[in-house]
């Protein structure tokens, strides 16, 4: 015979009210219970958080949804909104006798962090040489926070495009 045990967790709520949006949520006078009875599950959670997209199909670059880049010796604010970003590119660097330092940077208003750092190195005076780096990143941007993508010289070229694919909550953002 099964049991049955009345669970109370804010953790729980607040769990049903991030993925049933489109159910209005967690509904006070409402208990959770568990049951000792064994019962088969069906996942519906993707369509349950307003959603039928696959993950990696819901992370796909679309005309509508991305947003270009190109940055050649500057260091320029991408994405200053908050939210979840895929950020997807090439790096280009042409070596010429010089230590460049290229990156992308979160900034939060007053410090700055790298966290994607392209560091040349020094070569001899006759040799040059090209950089290619590909990058494809998700980021997290929250209140006051910017990506920030810096190229250190006219030798140096970053483009690419970013796509916001969920709100500083984690509700989605399906492309279009």
């Amino acid at each position: 015979m099964a049991q049955e045990f009345t669970i109370k967790s804010e953790i729980i709520e607040s769990k049903i009210n991030q993925l049933l949006p489109t159910q209005g949520g967690f509904q006070p006078g409402v208990d959770f219970s568990a049951s000792t009875m064994i019962v088969p599950i069906v996942d519906l959670t993707e369509s349950a958080g307003g959603s039928n997209l696959r993950e990696d199909l819901q992370r796909a670059l679309s005309h509508n949804s991305v947003t270009t880049f190109s940055v050649v010796n500057a260091n320029t604010t991408i994405i200053n909104t908050t939210g979840f970003y895929r950020v997807t590119g090439i790096y280009n660097r042409l070596q010429v006798n010089s230590t460049p330092t290229d990156a992308f940077a979160l900034n939060d208003g007053s410090t700055e962090k790298n966290i994607f750092l392209f560091r040349g190195f020094s070569v001899a005076s006759s040799g040059t040489f090209v950089n290619i780096v590909p990058f494809d990143f998700t980021v997290l941007l929250s209140a006051g926070d910017s990506l920030k993508c810096i190229s250190g010289d006219s030798n140096c070229q970053i483009s690419g495009s970013h796509r916001q694919i969920a709100d500083v909550d984690g509700n989605l953002v399906n492309p279009t």
